[in-house]
């Protein structure tokens, strides 16, 4: 089918919830996708980051295979040993406690917030969150995060949350009520414009949680699975959380959700309090475990560190060059761009050049190469933006 009688039918049966361009994507591996046509593109930005390992990384190609000759479903009233496995792979590179699987991001975060509450009631039942956060896109998620935009139509919303600033310790502090059970963070707001916890913030935070028996929640669903050059992103800021949250890349482009909660609250959902038909499949397990071996014998971790300092220097020298960049930061290979302006023409510039990254609060580019990324890749990456900003 070509570009035109596929774009025709998105128009007549697809329901228009994104802002698409018109690329029609056939076929990724590694770090590159092509379309239609056969063009080849560098993908710097992989399905929001699901494609962590690059698109179909043979790891976990072979995986699902296997795994789908042999069983594809379970129902959760039953066990099987992927899950088994899965959990404890999670808690091994985590914190000692329990797994729960799910199937995206925000339902990762949906089942954080009742662990909360439900450890938390009667009496405390408030979550704070922070101004541009991203939480996901169910009622309680988009209720959570901190940015009006998504939330609008969708009114009223479930009671119960709180927003403050985010980095700004003392006004978290003082909305912090005899109602207040947890709070939830991104140690690296994605959708926020890449903007980094401070270490001495978070601390303060997990400070204020351990003297008022609050939990601290951190939501790593973009952060997680090596982006930041550790497995988990709390690993680089020196702060252990209650409860993680995960999804994006932990399936390595398959989907999967899960959040771990350390032992002490773990047992809080007990049989009927909380649940899911898909989360924890034996195919997205086998995609878990086959991420996880992927990341430990090519050594990913090393590559993310070390790819990322470079593709951090090569944004610092892009910066010298073009006054219209306010500003770099990142983490490992979670790197932003902060524009004067609006970024839209410098995404559109880079798409027909063919490099595909992401443009977010309006005026941030949001580079995310995956784990295997070579420096090869990145020259041709900074080359292509150069080019972009130049006509930005």
């Amino acid at each position: 089918m070509n570009a035109k009688k596929i774009l025709k039918f998105y128009g007549s049966y697809v329901m228009p919830t994104y802002v698409k361009y018109p690329l029609v994507i056939s076929r990724g591996l590694g770090s590159y996708v092509w379309d239609e046509s056969g063009k080849k593109y560098l993908d710097f930005f992989p399905g929001w980051g699901v494609s962590g390992l690059g698109h179909c990384h043979p790891r976990i190609v072979s995986a699902l295979t296997r795994q789908a000759r042999t069983l594809i479903h379970v129902a959760n009233n039953y066990y099987h040993e992927g899950q088994a496995l899965l959990a404890r792979k999670i808690v091994t590179h985590s914190f000692p406690g329990k797994v729960f699987f799910c199937n995206s991001g925000a339902e990762a975060n949906e089942g954080a917030i009742k662990l909360a509450r439900k450890f938390g009631n009667p009496r405390r039942n408030e979550v704070i969150t922070t101004l541009n956060s991203f939480h996901g896109r169910t009622i309680a998620a988009v209720t959570a995060t901190g940015q009006k935009k998504f939330q609008k139509g969708f009114e009223p919303l479930p009671r119960g949350f709180r927003t403050v600033p985010f980095n700004d310790f003392s006004a978290l502090k003082r909305a912090v009520s005899k109602k207040t059970i947890a709070i939830m963070l991104e140690p690296i707001q994605g959708e926020g414009g890449v903007v980094v916890a401070e270490k001495s913030y978070l601390k303060s935070v997990r400070k204020l949680c351990d003297e008022k028996n609050m939990l601290l929640i951190f939501d790593e669903v973009q952060t997680g699975m090596g982006r930041t050059g550790e497995m988990f992103c709390f690993k680089n800021l020196g702060v252990v959380p209650d409860i993680l949250t995960l999804a994006k890349s932990l399936g390595g482009g398959f989907p999967i959700g899960a959040f771990v909660a350390r032992k002490r609250i773990a047992n809080t959902l007990q049989p009927g309090t909380h649940g899911t038909t898909f989360g924890g499949s034996p195919l997205a397990c086998a995609a878990g475990l086959a991420t996880f071996d992927a990341i430990d014998k090519e050594h990913l971790l090393h590559n993310a560190k070390r790819m990322g300092a470079y593709l951090l220097k090569k944004l610092g020298e892009l910066k010298k060059k073009h006054s219209l960049i306010r500003e770099v930061r990142g983490v490992g290979l979670m790197t932003g761009l902060e524009l004067t302006h609006e970024c839209k023409n410098v995404y559109r510039a880079c798409l027909k050049r063919g490099l595909l990254i992401n443009c977010t609060q309006g005026n941030v580019l949001r580079i995310m190469p995956p784990l295997v990324v070579n420096k090869r890749q990145i020259d041709q990456g900074i080359s292509i933006l150069d080019e972009a900003l130049k006509r930005g």
